[in-house]
């Protein structure tokens, strides 16, 4: 069975909910119809409740971008997966590159928050990726397979029937630089190997493995003729709806 490709959009910390009405009204009639991809809007946590609802009855999906791996409790400032299933969110992003960078995210809660979401049945797009100096010392299979290791630690493979693993070189996040379309091939081998050694090579073969990094309407069709790339996670193209349904047609 071919892998149905995901196109994920993130939009960190952008958009007031009227913004996000407006996206919704512009983007959808470009993208109606579109059943070859998956289609998912991650907007900031305040947005989720008016994502859902202009999307609604739509081919868009709503994801949040972040977990805690608590029901309830004290945590100031996290959301619970309850939470976001409440709203009818169905995705999530986990370990984002800037989660671990700005706010202490390590590979451990990563692994935590990971198989909370998994546990509630959310589609979790788990990223993954390597930092400049990494990548120029030749490490980048090393963190790859460390960051996989800990983020699927006992997590089985009936559990992570709805993992969804996003491969994003962080020197190439926001920074106009993208890795060639060959480059983010042999990572997402990599990942597709370790994936195979924790949760069996027939998981493995059908786990979809995304690349997020600088990806914009002129390089989303030469990634996605990759056969290992199995979709995108979207940054800042995915702001502007003419931008992101461009890449949703690639």
């Amino acid at each position: 069975m071919p892998r149905k490709k995901l196109i994920a959009a993130n939009w960190k910390m952008y958009k007031t909910p009227d913004q996000t009405r407006d996206f919704f009204r512009d983007f959808l009639p470009l993208v109606s119809g579109h059943t070859r991809d998956e289609i998912v809007v991650c907007p900031p946590d305040i947005d989720l409740a008016t994502a859902h609802g202009s999307a609604k009855g739509s081919n868009v999906a709503i994801g949040a971008q972040n977990v805690h791996w608590k029901p309830e409790g004290a945590f100031t400032g996290e959301t619970s997966a309850a939470m976001l299933l409440a709203l009818g969110i169905t995705h999530v992003i986990v370990g984002h590159s800037e989660r671990r960078q700005y706010f202490g995210e390590t590979d451990d809660t990563v692994n935590m928050r990971l198989k909370a979401a998994l546990e509630a049945g959310l589609t979790s797009i788990c990223c993954v990726g390597e930092v400049l100096e990494e990548r120029e010392s030749g490490l980048t299979d090393d963190v790859l397979r460390r960051q996989c290791v800990r983020a699927f630690h006992t997590i089985s493979a009936k559990k992570a029937a709805k993992l969804v693993v996003a491969y994003e070189p962080v020197w190439a996040i926001g920074t106009g630089k993208t890795a060639t379309p060959e480059l983010a091939a042999e990572a997402h081998a990599v990942i597709r190997r370790e994936a195979a050694e924790v949760f069996g090579d027939e998981f493995a073969s059908g786990l979809r493995i995304l690349y997020g990094g600088s990806v914009k309407p002129e390089n989303a069709s030469s990634l996605m003729s990759q056969e290992e790339i199995d979709g995108a996670l979207v940054g800042g193209a995915s702001l502007d709806p003419k931008s992101f349904a461009a890449i949703v047609k690639y």
